[in-house]
């Protein structure tokens, strides 16, 4: 099978291609940071406060005693389906389908509607940079050709442009910080971290933002199998993926805070959330900065969307390799090692949905971007909260090495918190829309009907196919982590 082929085969995918900065550089470009910042943080200010820096903290440290748990597991199971694999084996095969399911509609939809936002971004900057008047829609399906193309070629490839791509706008967004900074902004100081900004109300519902702007960091296991030493680059890379986020969003959203002054920064955020950082970057640095910006923020966003895509084909792979999907979707290409099968499948859905928004008329960004993107956040939330209570599950059935810390007291604390960022995100979801009424309730919905549909699939295949699903999770080698190894995160 793929996945488990020897270093030494010719039709798995490529064996030892990455390392720990490999990953990091993939996972931290599914985030997107520049576009988070520059499109997100401002809305996050003018909903939460100046105190918005303290919930991407909140989130970072919530997601690290999240990754505790989730990174023993990986070095317990040797199988690329992740969030999959964790829940069949802890929470049992009927769990494991019903995950697989989720997976693949809740990373197919974070990718696709990403299009959306590169239409617009891509529109907007190629008409005011370069004065080139094309639709959103012709930028879009260029993209998904550009996607396609690089997730054909070999990880590393891919690993080496988003290299590229993730430096270029993570410079560009300290240079910023630095030279408000340096320049003394509108008077630097820390209200934003002061308990009288951290305790209110308006933080609760700004925190699903925060925890949607790590969406992607849990990949780092997907390309178990394309990994030099697994079970010590995948922790290391897991935590270095948060710790780099969390610290880039909280600083960078406290230097725009600093750039404005903390009275006047909420007012800045209102007035025009939009063009927030680009009237700081005009004021602290030029406006050739803006337009480099401008240009970085499109690329940030094709960034995103290459890390997605190859994530969908390799969690594709994974469960076509046990039998769930049409065994065509595990085939790797002999030159590249890449599911390519998986590739033209994903990249064929992702066209079809673009299209059939633009002949709708449909705005990309309220519409294509907001209705196909948060039934994704909401199905990564409830697979990081089943994978945390699997990990405790998993545990309590073998005896291991592991502590009491990684296997029972850092998940249920990161099940429980995430659990917290679910339901404020249900109860606040007209902030993430910008809509209400039947389109909250069809997108509340979309992932509960996801699962009811998973427990179907997951009966059927119980009573008529019992091969296929005792065959759920049963290449997972459970039984390889009991001596661990030491972990550098």
């Amino acid at each position: 099978m793929p996945t488990t082929e020897s270093p030494g085969s010719a039709t798995g995918l490529k064996r030892d291609a990455l390392g720990s900065r490999d990953l990091v550089f993939i996972v931290v470009s599914a985030a997107a940071p520049l576009m988070v910042m520059v499109g997100v943080a401002p809305l996050a200010i003018m909903i939460g406060g100046i105190g918005a820096p303290a919930a991407y903290v909140f989130a970072g440290i919530t997601l690290a005693i999240f990754a505790v748990g989730f990174t023993t597991m990986s070095r317990h199971i040797d199988n690329v389906g992740a969030f999959y694999s964790y829940i069949a084996v802890g929470l049992g095969r009927t769990a494991g389908v019903i995950a697989a399911l989720v997976a693949l509609v809740s990373y197919n939809a974070l990718q696709i509607g990403v299009y959306g936002l590169f239409g617009v971004a891509a529109e907007s900057t190629f008409a005011d940079v370069l004065h080139i008047d094309l639709p959103w829609w012709a930028y879009a399906v260029g993209a998904i050709a550009v996607v396609w193309f690089v997730g054909f070629r070999s990880v590393d490839f891919g690993a080496k442009l988003l290299a590229v791509l993730l430096t270029a706008e993570t410079a560009l967004l300290l240079v910023l910080a630095v030279a408000i900074l340096v320049q003394g902004g509108a008077g630097i100081g820390f209200d934003s971290f002061a308990p009288a900004h951290l305790f209110v109300r308006p933080m609760t519902v700004i925190l699903p933002t925060a925890f949607a702007a790590f969406m992607g960091f849990e990949a780092t296991v997907i390309y178990r199998s394309e990994t030099r030493d697994p079970r010590r680059t995948i922790p290391r890379a897991t935590y270095a993926a948060v710790a780099i986020l969390a610290l880039t969003y909280a600083f960078i959203v406290w230097a725009i805070i600093q750039a404005f002054g903390a009275e006047n920064a909420v007012g800045a955020a209102t007035k025009d959330s939009v063009g927030m950082f680009f009237t700081a970057s005009d004021h602290y640095v030029g406006t050739w900065f803006s337009t480099v910006m401008h240009l970085l923020i499109v690329t940030s966003v094709l960034a995103s969307l290459v890390a997605f895509h190859n994530a969908v084909t390799r969690y594709s792979l994974a469960i076509a390799d046990e039998g769930l999907l049409p065994p065509a979707l595990a085939k790797v290409h002999p030159k590249t090692r890449a599911p390519y099968v998986a590739g033209l499948v994903q990249t064929a859905l992702a066209l079809v949905i673009v299209v059939g928004f633009a002949l709708a008329k449909a705005d990309p960004y309220s519409q294509l971007l907001i209705w196909v993107n948060t039934p994704g956040i909401f199905g990564i939330l409830l697979l990081q909260v089943a994978a945390a209570l699997s990990v405790v599950v998993y545990f309590r059935r073998r005896r291991t090495t592991e502590g009491i810390w990684r296997t029972v007291i850092a998940p249920v604390i990161s099940a429980a918190l995430m659990t917290i960022a679910t339901v404020l995100a249900a109860r606040n979801i007209s902030f993430l829309t910008g809509t209400t009424g039947t389109v909250n309730a069809v997108l509340l919905w979309t992932i509960p009907a996801t699962c009811l549909l998973g427990l179907g699939w997951a009966t059927w295949l119980r009573l008529r196919h019992p091969a296929i699903f005792n065959a759920v999770a049963a290449t997972c080698d459970t039984d390889s982590g009991d001596a661990a190894v030491a972990v550098v995160a």
